[in-house]
């Protein structure tokens, strides 16, 4: 049979019938009708479709063990946060997740509780203190609360390594045996995600904004439990409700609220004034 206009999808389709595993013939199949159905929409010219593999092609080559430049992509598309929200469909008092973002490190300094994040010490000093606890209520003792944000200036360390130390912004803090975690960094503010890549590109090319609000990012995992990736965001800051990413959710905005007690400070050892922030994770059980 020809392979023409009408009969491409077919044969594509059908090239993958002999594929073993079920879900990935399921995907594939899906795959193709949803692409070639795109195709025939939009008719593309050969120069666009070369525009496009271009366009691909650039976004790979700028992902590398710091940047992941199609993280970005999904995440300026939707795609991440419309993936989270398949995945989190059950009604549940659990902790609600958000976007990864493209400059999580596999593996933060760990810390102890107590411990700073802001190795520059520029910025206003901020104390997060929190609790990891079960869907029940129960405290979860010796939960791993792994956190990473940008500086004061909206740099994370990977996108500076001459003006920052590594692991400047990052941590991975074990709770106590009331589940209990309390980390010092400085109070982060909006920034733009990178513009100087493929992505930045698409944003500049449809008038659309590269800023996310201030925020902290955590992964949160314990025994028996379903790990969570969140962001704790900033009450108040910008784009709260343009999120170039939309990873924003109303539970996950908190007051970092301003406190100018010198003894308040010194028990957290910050100087005053400094904000403070509490975020207390709620991890549903995994089965």
């Amino acid at each position: 049979m020809d392979f023409t206009e009408e009969t491409a999808t077919a044969a594509v389709e059908a090239s993958f019938a002999g594929t073993a595993d079920p879900r990935l013939r399921e995907i594939l199949g899906s795959l193709v009708r949803h692409l070639h159905g795109f195709v025939r929409e939009v008719e593309p010219t050969f120069g666009e479709w070369e525009a496009a593999v271009g366009f691909l092609t650039a976004t790979g080559q700028r992902c590398d063990d710091q940047r992941q430049e199609f993280i970005l992509l999904s995440d300026v598309l939707g795609v991440t946060m419309l993936v989270d929200a398949i995945n989190h469909r059950k009604a549940s008092e659990a902790t609600e997740s958000t976007v990864l973002g493209p400059f999580h490190m596999v593996e933060s300094p760990p810390r102890e509780l107590g411990d700073t994040i802001d190795l520059v010490g520029t910025g206003q000093p901020c104390v997060v203190t929190g609790q990891v606890r079960s869907l029940d209520g129960h405290p979860l003792g010796g939960a791993l609360v792994d956190v990473w944000q940008a500086d004061d200036h909206g740099f994370y360390d990977v996108q500076q390594p001459g003006g920052q130390p590594p692991g400047n912004g990052r941590g991975l803090f074990t709770c106590d045996d009331q589940g209990r975690f309390w980390f010092r960094t400085v109070t982060p503010s909006p920034y733009p995600i990178p513009t100087d890549g493929p992505v930045g590109g698409l944003l500049t090319a449809t008038g659309r904004h590269p800023y996310r609000p201030a925020h902290i990012h955590l992964i949160v995992a314990a025994g028996g439990h379903l790990p969570v990736t969140t962001h704790i965001f900033v009450a108040g800051s910008p784009y709260l409700g343009s999120d170039a990413v939309f990873a924003v959710k109303q539970s996950l905005v908190r007051d970092f609220t301003e406190i100018d007690d010198p003894g308040q400070a010194a028990a957290y050892g910050v100087e005053a004034p400094f904000r403070h922030a509490s975020f207390d994770v709620v991890l549903q059980p995994a089965g």
